[in-house]
C-alpha cells in the first residue's frame, strides 16, 4: 500500500474540460499542444517479480554443489520471500522479526496478526507466525499456519522441515518422515534434517536387508 499519492493530478484529470486552463494568446500558427511545457517523467519503481525470482532460486538450490553455495542461495530465497511491494508491510515485518528475536512474543504476535489481516497472501508472515507458535509450544496453531504456508508455497523447505519436527513430536513418525524427505528434495543441504531422516527411516521402515 503506497501511502503517498499525488491527489492534485487525480483532481485535475477528473475536473470538467471547461475548468481546465486554456492556453490563451498563443501566436498564430503555434501548435498549442507543442507549446505546453513538458513535464519530467518520474522514474517508475520496477515491479518485483517474485515468482520468476523464486523459480530460479529454488532450481539453483536443488543442484547446489556444496553447502556453502546452498547457504548463499537460501539467504536469497529468504530475502525474496520476506519482501513485498508494500513498504508498510515490509516495515511491519522487520519490526515483528526484531521483537521476536528480543522474545517479546506478545508484540510479535500482534504485528504478525496485523500483517496477515492486511495481506493474507503474504506467505512469509504465516511462516513467521508458525515459528512463533512453535517457540511458544502451541503446536496445533503452528501446524495450522504451516498448512497455509505450504498451500501458498509448496517449496517452503523450512515449513516442511518444521512440519516434520512437529509431526515427530506428536508421534506421527511416518508423516514426519514424508515431510522431511520432501524438504530434502527441495534443499538437499538442510542442516540436521538428513540425520533425523535416517533415524526416522530406521524407526518407520526398519533396517534394510
Amino acid at each position: 500500500m503506497k501511502l503517498l499519492r499525488v491527489f492534485a493530478i487525480a483532481a485535475f484529470a477528473a475536473a470538467p474540460f471547461a475548468a481546465q486552463p486554456i492556453l490563451a494568446q498563443s501566436p498564430p500558427g503555434v501548435n498549442q499542444k507543442s507549446a505546453q511545457p513538458k513535464r519530467a517523467l518520474k522514474p517508475q519503481k520496477p515491479k518485483l517479480n517474485h515468482a520468476a525470482q523464486l523459480d530460479g532460486l529454488f532450481a539453483a538450490l536443488k543442484v547446489a554443489p556444496n553447502a556453502q553455495i546452498a547457504k548463499q542461495i537460501e539467504k536469497r530465497i529468504e530475502a525474496t520471500l520476506a519482501v513485498t511491494e508494500s513498504d508498510t508491510l515490509n516495515v511491519l515485518m522487520v519490526r515483528a522479526q526484531t521483537v521476536m528475536e528480543a522474545k517479546e512474543f506478545k508484540t510479535a504476535l500482534q504485528l504478525l496478526d496485523s500483517i496477515i489481516e492486511i495481506n493474507p497472501r503474504y506467505t512469509e508472515a504465516w511462516a513467521r507466525r508458525a515459528t512463533l507458535y512453535f517457540v511458544q509450544k502451541d503446536l496445533y496453531r503452528s501446524l495450522a499456519d504451516i498448512r497455509v504456508v505450504l498451500a501458498q508455497e509448496p517449496r517452503h523447505y523450512q515449513a516442511l522441515a518444521g512440519l516434520g519436527i512437529i509431526l515427530q513430536d506428536i508421534g506421527e513418525d511416518k508423516l514426519a518422515l514424508d515431510a522431511m524427505r520432501r524438504a530434502l528434495e527441495i534443499n538437499p543441504h538442510l542442516e540436521n534434517i538428513p540425520d533425523i531422516v535416517k533415524r526416522l527411516k530406521l524407526k518407520v521402515e526398519g533396517r534394510e536387508i
